[in-house]
């Protein structure tokens, strides 16, 4: 099974991812559990992680941008998320193609259909099985970026984008979630991170991952 979590930036979906993975571990074994991240997660997608994060890159092209989240999904499906899936593992990723779909697509207002061509190429067609998207409103999710950002957390360059395009991000995570409801489950980011947790893990319980667990 394929699950991955979305949400915009702040929202405190890759806490929750990591948490879920732990809970996954403890409850089905490590060694039945992958948890990765995009971009990153091999070793030429975190060297593309740093090109796209890097506040020295602001020159970079919305094209650019796109092409570059999609080359280090390409490597990630590849050597990671195909070959645990084919071994029958639960793979958990923080973000996936909808990111790039709302972030670049709706956000960069590049054209949705080649959008939605290429990362269907650069994954071969894979979706995820489950998507929890960790909704938080605009506001709370850029003051959550800046108490981090104040704490010494990672600047990025996505965090520096204009509350214009968050809006457009927002709307096109509103439109996933209406065009399939069956994999998107919405789940209120605002609580507690123990909150949050409890009911990504209630939720799970209605999916059989291991029908002999």
């Amino acid at each position: 099974m394929f699950i991955t979590f979305e949400g915009m930036d702040g929202s405190g979906k890759s806490t929750q991812a990591q948490l879920f993975g732990e809970h996954l571990r403890a409850r089905y074994g490590a060694e039945n559990i992958v948890v990765t991240r995009e971009p990153g997660g091999t070793a030429i997608g975190e060297q593309i992680r740093e090109i796209l994060h890097n506040m020295r890159n602001q020159e970079m092209a919305p094209l650019a941008e796109f092409l570059l989240y999609n080359a280090a999904r390409a490597q990630l499906v590849a050597q990671v998320i195909r070959p645990a899936l084919e071994q029958g593992k639960v793979v958990v990723s923080d973000r996936f193609g909808d990111s790039t779909l709302v972030y670049q697509g709706y956000g960069r207002k590049l054209d949705l259909e080649m959008v939605r061509n290429v990362i269907n190429y650069a994954t071969g067609g894979l979706k995820p099985d489950l998507t929890f998207y960790i909704d938080v409103k605009i506001e709370e999710g850029l003051a959550r970026r800046a108490n981090g950002h104040s704490r010494g957390e990672e600047l990025n360059r996505m965090d520096t984008q204009t509350r214009e395009f968050y809006e457009r991000v927002r709307a096109g995570y509103e439109t996933l979630l209406c065009e399939n409801p069956v994999r998107w489950i919405r789940i209120d980011g605002t609580r507690s991170i123990e909150q949050v947790q409890f009911d990504l893990q209630e939720r799970l319980d209605a999916f059989a991952l291991f029908p002999n667990h």
